[in-house]
């Protein structure tokens, strides 16, 4: 089983919510992440557990909470293309320096970081309204759980499970070379024990 993601505008804040870009809503204690230039990473999405509850039939997340997701992926977004750090990540596994999962066990005292650019303008896409829905395991969109949609990702980690799963998108200018992916995995015991720390990010492409 799996988790769909499929995204809508909303005129909310959605502050402290499950959303699409914008800005991360991160507990007090926590820094904004980093890649290793000093650049901030890019925000993709905060997933506050208890809105997929009904959806992880086999307990494989936290049910509270709030699970976030950053990567040093602006480069593939053509409205934030600009705002790349120096290092470029290409096809193959990404070094840990590029990504961020970050847990937190509480959706409360949040505080929302908005990032700008060399103009005080919004580093971010505007965000979205995420809505959760049972899929297949292989399921070939944006997911959370299941295994990778591509044979070649799940045949080079067979253990692990698609934590997060990237997919294109018009909507937003995303593109990831011709029809790719990003997915962010995690072997099933360290997804059961909840280290974060062991998150891999692997992008594939045709």
């Amino acid at each position: 089983m799996a988790i769909g993601l499929k995204f809508q505008s909303s005129a909310e804040t959605l502050e402290a919510q499950s959303k699409w870009w914008g800005a991360p809503d991160l507990p007090l204690d926590v820094d904004y992440p980093c890649a290793s230039d000093g650049e901030p990473l890019l925000f993709i999405c905060q997933i506050r557990l208890e809105d997929i509850a009904q959806y992880d039939t086999e307990n494989q997340l936290p049910h509270k909470g709030m699970l976030y997701f950053f990567a040093d992926m602006a480069e593939y977004v053509a409205p934030l293309e600009g705002i790349s750090g120096e290092e470029h990540n290409g096809l193959g596994e990404w070094s840990e320096s590029c990504f961020k999962v970050i847990y937190s066990p509480t959706c409360e005292n949040l505080e929302t970081f908005a990032i700008v650019d060399d103009d005080d303008e919004p580093a971010f896409l505007e965000a979205e309204k995420i809505e959760f829905s049972a899929v297949e395991g292989g399921y070939d969109s944006f997911k959370l759980l299941g295994r990778p949609y591509y044979d070649e990702i799940a045949e080079q980690y067979p253990d692990d499970v698609c934590l997060l799963q990237i997919d294109e998108s018009d909507e937003w200018g995303l593109r990831l070379y011709d029809c790719g992916m990003i997915c962010f995995l995690i072997s099933k015991q360290a997804l059961a024990d909840k280290r974060w720390d062991e998150v891999k990010v692997y992008f594939h492409s045709f």
